[in-house]
């Protein structure tokens, strides 16, 4: 009876630690010159894709009914809160990295090729956006 105890408390303190190796979840992401709290982003797996949206806006003085104005064809003046900025990306084989997917940068409408790779234990996202060989990666902070 202690042996099949000690193995149920072993897989649910073990579980939550695979579980965060995943994009899935909601992340904080943060305004590359200042440092400062940008977004909360909410990211989906929905049958091995995912798919990631605007959940809440953070900055200062952000304007809270802000829309992409930025953005072409259906994304054209949608609201920022509930934007999908992520779609597509897909678990690389035998790697902890998403990729094959786009992300959208609503300040400036354009969409980067995608690269999310959980570090940290889950803690953190190194979230890459790029065209060819030129791009940025910014590290988002893991709310839930």
């Amino acid at each position: 009876m202690r042996q099949a105890l000690a193995a149920i408390v072993l897989v649910a303190l073990t579980t939550p630690v695979f579980a965060q190796m995943t994009p899935a979840g909601l992340w904080r992401s943060f305004d590359e010159k200042t440092n400062e709290a940008k977004s909360e982003v909410r990211i989906a797996d929905n049958g091995g894709v995912f798919f990631g949206r605007i959940e809440k806006v953070l900055r200062k003085n952000a304007e809270p009914n802000a829309k992409c104005g930025e953005c072409k064809d259906e994304l054209k003046d949608q609201p920022i809160v509930g934007l999908q900025i992520i779609k597509g990306a897909k678990k690389a084989e035998d790697k902890d990295v998403w990729e094959d997917g786009k992300i959208l940068d609503p300040e400036n409408g354009k969409f980067y090729t995608l690269r999310l790779t959980p570090i940290e234990g889950g803690k953190k996202l190194e979230v890459r956006g790029s065209i060819g060989p030129f791009g940025r990666t910014q590290t988002w902070q893991r709310v839930e």
